[in-house]
């Protein structure tokens, strides 16, 4: 049996950045995917028809250095700069996003507005101390009013629960960097037309890079890399055991491609960006934490897309439906992205992400159905006219988001604590890796620093810290080097 230096398991953004990693610096890995065609994971490009399209849309804006240089590296020739255009529809209008202030304010009524402000200000002068949940948080942040516009419709599409009942740290990583008074004062520069000097929080960025083929471009480019160093990357091949030798320090990885047929390969360390649920099960022998696992939620969603005769120009990258008389929660604009998205460069393709949990009445849709769901409400939004469509299909994504209920923080520190315990070289990376809601360059940072520590032999930096810090997502220019420094951690011998 072959012994690799890493086996890593899942070719997402996570994993291909941390195998890339590794075989640069002369290691012997192994990337075992599930997916029978592409790498990727979630930031795969779909081909239909040669129409292209992402699985959700993805930015490329990072403020960490070296993911910046590592997309350079992959993909030096390829990127195109776009504009971000984006709207939210609500109660019938549109409203740009991110804000512009007298747009809102006409749209919103004297009124409304004058009560979101009274609103804003009570919840600032009020507090709930220690919000436990998305609701009390954002109610914190921005009013009560401003909430139940603006966040309380669209958040509980894409969680399919109540505000109440999800977790006050997805508030804190997702909306972080962004407070009223701060939107408040962009949308007034917008609106007057003046650029804002210095740093400038995410959600509030005006442009991006994007690979002109889709964000698949860039990780079908970068598996390519890992195989001319010398890696190996096998596709078809479903996690079914891992099993830890103490003694030898070695890892048994057994994987089962789709006709059936059973591999093994021996590995010094495993590194995983699969779902923690299915890596604890995958255990052997069983995980003391398994219960825990079991306990973990994940949103799925699926896209319909539509192409057809192009109407009117649309510029949205994608828009924020808020509306709940409709089900879709985002309609995606492919051919804003990159018009070499669109074959004949002609077509509109719009992609509608309706988010649901599998086995529910949406995901058991059979595709005509949905198909005719979202002809149905493009129409009532008035983004197309369901006459013009003459060609569409459905994507489904199975554990899109792992879920951040009430609970998981609890069941994410038992299994964490067993993992470090049982398996020092045994790392979690990624968004469904470490159940943590990462964009792809943090994503990306957890590969880098887990090949780090594994090249160096030692654990030169906690990876779990990735997204946790303000300044650390939030850094200048030359903030991911910093990043990397606050990172390390003090080595033993000088503790």
């Amino acid at each position: 049996m072959k012994t690799y230096d890493a086996v890593i398991v899942g070719a997402g953004p996570a994993g291909l950045t941390t195998a890339y990693t590794l075989a640069k610096a002369g290691r012997n890995v192994l990337v075992v995917e599930q997916d029978p065609a592409y790498v990727g994971g979630i930031s795969r490009t779909v081909n239909y028809k040669d129409f292209l399209f992402d699985i959700g849309g993805h930015r490329f804006f990072s403020k960490s250095k070296e993911v910046v240089d590592l997309w350079n590296e992959i993909l030096p020739n390829d990127f195109i700069e776009r504009p971000r255009l984006s709207r939210i529809f609500y109660r019938g209008q549109f409203y740009s996003y991110p804000l512009k202030a007298f747009e809102a304010l006409r749209k919103l009524g004297l009124v409304q507005s004058a009560l979101c402000l009274a609103s804003f200000a009570l919840a600032r002068a009020f507090p709930i101390r220690n919000p436990k949940n998305v609701h009390q948080w954002v109610r914190n942040q921005f009013g009560e009013r401003l909430f139940r516009i603006f966040f309380k419709t669209y958040t509980e599409k894409v969680w399919g629960m109540g505000c109440d009942e999800i977790s006050a740290e997805w508030a804190a990583q997702r909306i972080k960097g962004l407070d009223l008074g701060a939107a408040i004062m962009d949308a007034l520069r917008r609106s007057l037309g003046r650029k804002k000097r210095g740093a400038v929080a995410k959600t509030l960025i005006e442009s991006f890079r994007y690979p002109s083929r889709g964000p698949g471009m860039m990780w079908e480019a970068c598996a390519a890399k890992i195989v001319k160093l010398g890696g190996e990357i096998r596709l078809d091949r479903r996690l079914v055991s891992l099993a830890y030798n103490e003694r030898g320090r070695l890892w048994s990885v057994a994987v089962e491609s789709g006709a059936g047929a059973c591999e093994t390969f021996s590995a010094r360390h495993v590194v995983s960006s699969a779902p923690v649920r299915e890596l604890i099960a995958a255990l052997r022998p069983t995980a003391l934490s398994r219960l825990h696992a079991r306990e973990l939620k994940y949103r799925d969603f699926l896209t319909v897309v539509l192409i057809g005769k192009r109407g009117a120009d649309l510029p949205d990258n994608w828009i924020y439906i808020h509306d709940p008389n409709v089900k879709v929660g985002r309609v995606q604009n492919f051919r804003s992205w990159s018009l070499d998205l669109i074959p004949d460069q002609t077509s509109t393709c719009l992609g509608l992400e309706y988010f649901c949990f599998e086995g529910d009445s949406l995901w058991s849709a059979n595709d005509a159905n949905l198909i005719a769901l979202a002809k149905e409400e493009i129409d009532r939004i008035g983004l197309m006219n369901p006459a013009d469509v003459h060609d569409a299909c459905v994507v489904r994504q199975k554990m899109a988001y792992p879920v951040y209920d009430e609970t998981y923080l609890e069941h994410m520190k038992t299994i964490r604590a067993e993992l470090a315990l049982r398996y020092p070289n045994l790392h979690l990376v990624g968004r469904n890796g470490m159940h943590k809601y990462n964009n792809q360059d943090h994503a990306m940072m957890t590969g880098m620093l887990t090949a780090a520590n594994i090249i160096a032999g030692e654990t030169l930096y906690d990876v779990w810290q990735v997204n946790e810090d303000a300044e650390y997502s939030e850094a200048g220019a030359h903030g991911g080097e910093e990043a990397l420094r606050s990172l390390r951690l003090v080595p033993k011998k000088a503790a």
